[in-house]
């Protein structure tokens, strides 16, 4: 397979509304996209979207989208779509999604029943951003008359010290909680392996991509990774580091990073190939005001993956 033409093409996306975590918000979305055109007429997608409080440095997503691209290419010209190229497995319709409702200071009752009536069964929240107490006691007033299909998957971006986030665990006990990620500021092993020994439901680390060494899957001291493939080197790296949680019996979750529709489908794509049956963090799209091509549709809480050969992506026309 010949490469013929290659050309990156920058994007400025606004979003809907802000995009917030512990350590920040985000207003629009940047980065580039890499087309690579054949000698035989097919044509690769890569997105490359830095963003560095993700760990997501400009090298690291130049080289997720080079990577997406040329595996795009491959599996077009295999004429499978990506994640049946991928898994060696037969291809796959759909998978679940987390609805995301942000800062926990913005979720109201109306737009938990907006995710129930969507077909949601886990929405995900950030929590840590407000005083431990207030943020307890909120959480406690979403859950009177909660829906029961309908649990919690928090996400503190290491907003506590030991004893603060033992204490919301312990709080969170009687809650619909669903897993709660990266509970500690700064994340240790044993600590995290304390905590999980408290928690009923799944810790995860995302950012603490340090700690996944040979030891922490020896000993998981979680029963939840997260996975971002721009942070994690790229589609075939995300694989092997999913391979080996496997091989441990820790969950893996494929995230978005606020990418553009064409990163988000390399996400969904590896998320069918890696873990068909996990509820993932993709339902990102509508957070976009204006977007890099056709993003996935949700139907009742699945993203529906493209049945075309390759990534999926189709390029919106400006």
């Amino acid at each position: 397979m010949n490469i013929a033409a290659a050309d990156w093409q920058p994007y400025q996306l606004p979003l809907n509304r802000p995009w917030q975590t512990s350590r920040g918000t985000l207003f629009e979305r940047c980065g580039r996209l890499l087309r690579l055109q054949t000698t035989d007429g097919l044509t690769g997608w890569g997105d490359a979207a830095p963003l560095p409080e993700f760990g997501i440095c400009e090298a690291a997503a130049t080289a997720f989208a080079d990577e997406t691209a040329h595996l795009d290419l491959a599996a077009q010209k295999a004429g499978l779509p990506l994640h049946a190229w991928l898994s060696g497995e037969v291809p796959i319709l759909s998978i679940r999604t987390n609805a995301n409702l942000g800062a926990i200071d913005t979720v109201d009752h109306v737009a938990l029943k907006s995710a129930v009536d969507a077909g949601f069964s886990v929405v995900k929240i950030k929590v840590g951003r407000q005083a431990l107490a207030d943020e307890i006691t909120y959480l406690q007033q979403l859950t009177r008359d909660l829906p029961p299909t309908l649990s919690f998957r928090l996400d503190a971006n290491q907003a506590w010290q030991f004893a603060d986030a033992r204490a919301f665990i312990e709080a969170c006990a009687v809650l619909p909680i669903e897993g709660l990620e990266e509970p500690l500021s700064d994340p240790d092993p044993v600590l995290l392996a304390k905590l999980q020994s408290f928690a009923a439901f799944p810790l995860a680390i995302d950012e603490s991509i340090n700690l996944l060494d040979t030891h922490f899957f020896r000993h998981p001291p979680v029963r939840r990774i997260i996975i971002k493939p721009a942070r994690h080197g790229g589609l075939l790296a995300s694989i092997e580091l999913a391979l080996r949680a496997r091989a441990s019996s820790i969950e893996t979750i494929i995230t978005s990073s606020l990418e553009s529709s064409c990163g988000l489908l390399a996400c969904a794509q590896l998320a069918a190939a890696v873990a068909p049956d996990s509820i993932h963090g993709l339902a990102t799209a509508d957070w976009f005001a204006q977007d890099t091509g056709m993003a996935p549709t949700i139907i009742g809480g699945r993203l529906q993956l493209p049945g075309t050969p390759g990534l999926g992506f189709q390029p919106v026309t400006r």
